[in-house]
């Protein structure tokens, strides 16, 4: 067994041999404080430019790409535009009272036309069959009629020529029965003689009682039943009368004057009860009708005033009507013209006009509107510096707006410079560094 190698005393202050191979000098590190202080100086300082460079709230922006308007003292006018279609103010429509076939055009789309005249004609055999059915049953009732009225009458007259025959036979019986009872007081008749005048004189009175009475009950027997025929006939003669109104109304006829702007008809063509077959618009009086955006609703009211400008010429409207509905962020207006509209309008045409909608201001600060509104809401702007360097955020109060400008009521002055472009791209930083 061989000694191992004795471990050498390590001074790290002084090499090792050389010689010896299986020991790597090492050299003690003499780094000195100042060296050190210098690096923790350079990792504070680079930390507190980090740290105090905000790069969450600032946005470089080229100049060349944004819009930007001064903020203005001067007149504000409360208007909306509109784009508004012409219709005439009264229209009529032509609809199918009956169904049928069609026999006739008489009048081509877009002739004048008078009231009541012949425009198209139907035919329907169900109608005319029907018409024919109607007429046959009224002759028969009117001849049941007649015959009732016959029998009664015959049977007045019998009851009267009985009531005639009664009465004589009572005048001869009273008569008698007079002379009888004469007789018998001088034993000249015998007594069964005497009291057979009596009862027959009776029998005739009693029968006058019933016969009568019998009249009078066919009286009121007969005027009931003549009534109520006469009722019958009346309403069947009605129902002949509508059946012969539907076989007219088989030929269409205008029911105003005006133009025939639409007529949907072929010859031959079968159309059903109730179907639109064209329309007739007054030419006379025209209205408008226009879209507005719901965020108008609650400022629009029925009365408002509103201009057009046409052919070097003003012309006053006002709001007729509101629609309730509201359909893709819109709903309907009707304007109606105050006084003659302009002579060389046409039902269709497109007329830019103006809603006013309140009262103008005349000393109002003012900042032109623009693609920011949308995107802010009018709660805040950038407004530029006076190097155009930098833009700030800032809260602003806007309140009214036309198409043009918009009302300022708090945060800005005349004279400041705002960017009215699109605020799409930085929304949520606080500072634009604009680049020139």
């Amino acid at each position: 067994m061989s000694d191992s190698p004795k471990s050498k005393s390590f001074d790290p202050g002084t090499q090792i041999d050389s010689a010896d191979s299986m020991d790597r000098a090492v050299r003690k590190s003499s780094r000195r404080p100042w060296a050190l202080a210098a690096g923790a100086l350079l990792v504070a300082a680079i930390s507190y430019w980090y740290i105090g460079t905000d790069y969450s709230t600032t946005y470089t922006l080229d100049g060349q790409r944004i819009r930007t308007a001064t903020v203005s003292t001067g007149l504000y006018e409360d208007f909306i535009p509109l784009r508004a279609t012409v219709e005439p103010e009264r229209r009529v429509y032509l609809d199918a009272v009956e169904g049928g076939r069609v026999e006739r055009i008489l009048v081509e789309e877009g002739a004048f036309v008078e009231a009541g005249q012949a425009l198209v004609e139907l035919s329907n055999t169900g109608l005319q069959l029907d018409v024919i059915a109607r007429e046959a049953e009224v002759s028969e009732q009117l001849n049941n009629l007649r015959n009732t009225e016959l029998a009664i009458e015959q049977n007045r007259l019998q009851l009267k020529s009985d009531l005639i025959e009664i009465n004589y036979q009572i005048v001869r019986l009273g008569r008698l029965e007079a002379r009888y009872d004469e007789l018998q007081g001088k034993e000249f008749i015998s007594r069964n003689e005497y009291e057979d005048a009596v009862d027959e004189l009776e029998y005739w009175r009693r029968r006058r009682e019933v016969t009568q009475e019998r009249q009078r009950q066919d009286e009121v027997i007969r005027r009931a039943q003549i009534e109520q025929l006469r009722a019958s006939v009346e309403q069947l003669q009605r129902n002949l009368t509508l059946a012969r109104g539907n076989l007219e109304d088989l030929l269409i006829r205008a029911p105003r004057a005006g133009q025939l702007t639409s007529l949907d008809v072929e010859l031959g063509e079968s159309k059903d009860r109730g179907e639109r077959l064209g329309q007739i618009d007054d030419v006379d009086r025209f209205k408008t009708t226009a879209l507005v955006n719901e965020f108008y609703l609650s400022r629009v009211r029925l009365g408002q005033a509103a201009k057009l400008d046409l052919d070097g010429e003003s012309y006053d409207l006002e709001l007729a009507k509101i629609y309730p509905e509201v359909t893709a962020a819109q709903f309907e207006v009707d304007l109606r013209f105050v006084g003659a509209p302009p002579p060389a309008i046409r039902r269709g045409q497109t007329l830019q006009m103006r809603l006013v909608l309140g009262a103008s201001t005349e000393q109002a600060t003012l900042i032109e509107n623009g693609a920011f509104y949308n995107d802010t809401g009018g709660a805040w702007v950038f407004v530029m510096n006076p190097e155009r360097s930098l833009a700030s955020r800032r809260e602003v109060e806007l309140g009214r707006r036309n198409p043009k400008q918009i009302e300022v009521l708090a945060g800005l002055l005349p004279g400041d410079e705002v960017i009215i472009s699109s605020y799409n791209n930085f929304m949520t930083v606080e500072r634009l560094l604009i680049d020139p």
